[in-house]
């Protein structure tokens, strides 16, 4: 079991460190200073998008990632 846990945790920790590098910046610069009304204005579009996608596969790695150390930490003690 702990084998498995541990196997789990390395490749949820690679997915999770992955999708959070992939993610785009929420204001690039300067550029990001300038169109920041707009970005708020059109920003609901970009949720459609892989934006979204990476935003949920982050909470969903991050929240695998939390119940698999607690658990493993479980087993250990």
């Amino acid at each position: 079991m702990y084998g498995v846990l541990v196997t789990l945790l390395f490749i949820v920790t690679i997915g999770l460190i992955t999708v959070v590098l992939l993610q785009a910046g929420k204001s690039a610069g300067l550029s990001g200073a300038i169109s920041g009304g707009a970005e708020q204005l059109f920003g609901k579009q970009k949720a459609r998008g892989i934006d979204g996608v990476l935003h949920r596969l982050t909470i969903i790695f991050g929240i695998a990632f939390m119940v698999i150390t607690f658990l493993l930490g479980y087993i250990l003690q």
